[in-house]
């Protein structure tokens, strides 16, 4: 199964423009960090932009945070950036005559969605302040 790697990638964008603010924020420069393209920084970026969580102008490589990292919530980065805001999908494609398969969509619908919220609310207690001090607190044990 492929998973998409958007959320973590707009947390690593995040961090990287709150801690190299004032140098080379270019979406080649981020991209090279990602390790990825720069068109794709650039669509997240989009996103992120659209959101309210950065301000950037075309063509000028200084991309801001709207707030103190400590105001943006991993809840606030997720629904920036993944339009499916659900992170359980049951099976759509179950054999209806069957006794699990007629009726395990809506028990795990309704299990998922409790999931869904209790995973929202830690999300929205967890700010990019702590993420972007784990990373400094990993950096400073390589040292």
């Amino acid at each position: 199964m492929k998973y998409s790697t958007k959320y973590s990638d707009a947390i690593h964008i995040l961090a990287y423009i709150h801690l190299f603010k004032g140098t080379d924020l270019s979406s080649d420069r981020i991209a090279q960090s990602v390790e990825t393209n720069p068109a794709y920084v650039r669509r997240i970026m989009s996103d992120l932009r659209v959101s309210g969580l950065i301000e950037s102008q075309r063509g000028k490589p200084n991309p801001k945070l709207t707030k103190e990292p400590n105001e943006i919530s991993l809840l606030d980065i997720y629904a920036s950036v993944e339009k499916d805001h659900h992170l359980l999908h049951a099976d759509k494609k179950t054999n209806p005559n069957c006794l699990i398969g007629g009726n395990i969509q809506g028990v795990l619908e309704e299990t998922y969605d409790v999931l869904q919220k209790k995973i929202e609310q830690e999300m929205s207690a967890i700010s990019l302040q702590s993420i972007i001090e784990g990373i400094q607190g990993e950096a400073d044990q390589v040292d």
